[in-house]
C-alpha cells in the first residue's frame, strides 16, 4: 500500500521538470493522477514516462476555459480531487529597466492567476483531508537580480496560501506552498542560452549551502509529503526544499 493509496491527485505543468518527477512519485504511491501542459507532445511523452493511471489534458492555467475542460474531465472520470498540485509557472530574466509589459502580463497571468483560478475551479471536487499544493520559489523571500517580476508572483503565491488557509477553515481542506530553490529542470535551463546554461547552474550551486542544485525528484519527495497524512496537520505554511539557500 503506497502512502497515496486510492487518491484523486491533479498536477498543473505536469509534463515536465518538477511537476513530471512528483507525477511520477505520486502514481507509485497509489495515486490516479491528472497531468497538464501547454505543449501536447510533451505531454504525450510525460504520459509514456508516468506509465499507469495518467489523464493528460492539454492546457494553458492562465485560459479559464481551459481550466473548465481540465476539471470537467476529472469530474467525468473521477469525481472528485484528493490533492491539487498548483505547479504551473514560468519566468523570465530581465533587469529593472528592461522590463517588457508582455512578459510582465505573461508571468502575471500564468503564475498568479493561473495558480488562483486553478485552485477556486478545483474547489468544488476537493475533499475533507485534501490537500493543495501551491509551488513557490525561494526568490518569493528573497532579492534575485534580473528576476523580480517572477519573485513578485511567487511572493503573491505566499499569501495565497496564508489567506487562503482561513478562508478554508472548516472545510478539512490544507493548503501549503512548496518552496523549490534552484532545480536542474528544462525551465531553469531555458532561462539562458545553451552556451550559458553550464555557467548558471555553476553559479547557483555555487549559491546554495548543499554546494549543488536539487534534482526534480528530490522536490517531488516533499509534495509527496504535504500530499500524504504526514502532513495532515499543516495548513498556510511554507516547506523550503532549497538545500539552505533562502534559510542562511
Amino acid at each position: 500500500m503506497g502512502r497515496l493509496q486510492g487518491k484523486i491527485a491533479v498536477i498543473t505543468g505536469g509534463n515536465s521538470g518538477i511537476g513530471l518527477a512528483t507525477a511520477k512519485r505520486f502514481v507509485a504511491e497509489g495515486a490516479e493522477i491528472f497531468i497538464t501542459g501547454r505543449r501536447q507532445e510533451e505531454l504525450d511523452r510525460a504520459v509514456e514516462a508516468i506509465g499507469a493511471r495518467v489523464t493528460a489534458v492539454q492546457g494553458d492555467v492562465s485560459r479559464l476555459d481551459d481550466l473548465d475542460r481540465l476539471f470537467d474531465t476529472v469530474r467525468e472520470k473521477s469525481g472528485r480531487i484528493d490533492i491539487l498540485f498548483a505547479n504551473a509557472g514560468l519566468g523570465t530574466f530581465a533587469p529593472l529597466g528592461a522590463i517588457d509589459e508582455a512578459s510582465f502580463d505573461r508571468t502575471l497571468s500564468v503564475n498568479v492567476k493561473g495558480t488562483l483560478f486553478t485552485v477556486q475551479k478545483a474547489l468544488p471536487l476537493m475533499q475533507t483531508g485534501g490537500s493543495i499544493i501551491l509551488t513557490g520559489s525561494t526568490t518569493g523571500a528573497m532579492g534575485t537580480a534580473a528576476f523580480s517580476v517572477y519573485s513578485a508572483t511567487k511572493a503573491a503565491i505566499r499569501n495565497f496560501a496564508r489567506s487562503w488557509a482561513l478562508d478554508l477553515k472548516g472545510s478539512g481542506i490544507r493548503v501549503n506552498v512548496l518552496s523549490p530553490g534552484a532545480t536542474e529542470t528544462p525551465g531553469l535551463k531555458g532561462l539562458v542560452t545553451p552556451a550559458e546554461e553550464a555557467a548558471l547552474l555553476e553559479s547557483l550551486a555555487a549559491q546554495t549551502p548543499l554546494g549543488r542544485i536539487a534534482s526534480p525528484e528530490e522536490t517531488a519527495a516533499v509534495a509527496l509529503f504535504l500530499a500524504s497524512e504526514d502532513s495532515s496537520f499543516m495548513t498556510g505554511s511554507e516547506v523550503f526544499a532549497d538545500g539552505g539557500a533562502a534559510q542562511v
